[in-house]
């Protein structure tokens, strides 16, 4: 809603207080509700460390992962790596099954994989959104682009 608000408005009027009080109301109804603004942040905050971003990745390339290889992979613990997935799960990031005494943890789902996608693609080191498998798109969506409109 705030995306398309931002083009229906001409930006080159003055900023004088007070002086677009319609704008500023419908912005402020477009913001999502406080809880779901900090449980964003916290999600956000989820990137913030290194270590849980290679996991992430990984995830992202390699689909579903057992604990074992996304240590060898990031270089982690398997304790550090059981920590970051349990955060990760927590939040929803990720999910996780289990067969036998293994873990498997792939992302929750493709809103995820797009996250991840554009984040990457916005700093050079994807060439653009890989395709999001038909399972994992928002219900009617047939690829990525769709699922981010």
């Amino acid at each position: 809603m705030i995306h398309e608000l931002s083009h229906a408005t001409d930006v080159t009027h003055p900023c004088v207080p007070g002086s677009d009080e319609d704008r500023i109301a419908a912005l402020t109804r477009a913001l999502p509700p406080e809880p779901t603004v900090e449980e964003l942040a916290s999600v956000f905050g989820l990137l913030g460390d290194p270590g849980r971003v290679r996991l992430l990745i990984t995830l992202l390339e390699g689909g579903e992962v057992c604990v074992h290889d996304l240590a060898a992979v990031t270089g982690q613990s398997e304790s550090g790596v059981s920590h970051a997935l349990r955060l990760l799960r927590a939040h929803r990031v990720v999910v996780v099954r289990r067969s036998g005494r293994s873990a498997f943890y792939r992302l929750a789902d493709g809103h995820i994989r797009i996250v991840l996608d554009v984040a990457l693609t916005h700093l050079g080191h994807a060439p653009a959104p890989r395709a999001v498998r038909t399972q994992e798109l928002p219900s009617g969506a047939t690829d990525t682009r769709e699922a981010l409109s």
